[in-house]
């Protein structure tokens, strides 16, 4: 039985948003591609900003395209404007 396909994987930074979930992203060997977001990160609603350091996993077959799988936590970072859930107090 075959295995599963095997991905490249090369860590980036989003340079610019475009339109319908699709990002441009310049890996660290200075190549561009255009990715999109992973299911599950859709599903949890991980937001991808400008600036965002993310890793994209591509098949060896189009080294053009990807899809963006984690996006990086930078340290330092000030919390984004909504991150935060509202405290509710249980009686």
């Amino acid at each position: 039985m075959a295995d599963k396909e095997e991905f490249l994987e090369f860590e980036g930074t989003v340079t610019e948003l475009l339109p319908e979930g699709r990002y441009r992203v310049k890996l660290d060997n200075e190549h561009m591609v255009l990715a999109y977001t992973a299911g599950k990160m859709r599903r949890n609603k991980i937001k991808t900003l400008v600036g965002d350091r993310v890793t994209v996993e591509m098949t060896p077959y189009d080294l053009s395209k990807g899809r963006i799988t984690f996006r990086h936590k930078t340290e330092g970072a000030a919390p984004r404007p909504g991150g935060q859930r509202p405290q509710f107090r249980r009686r």
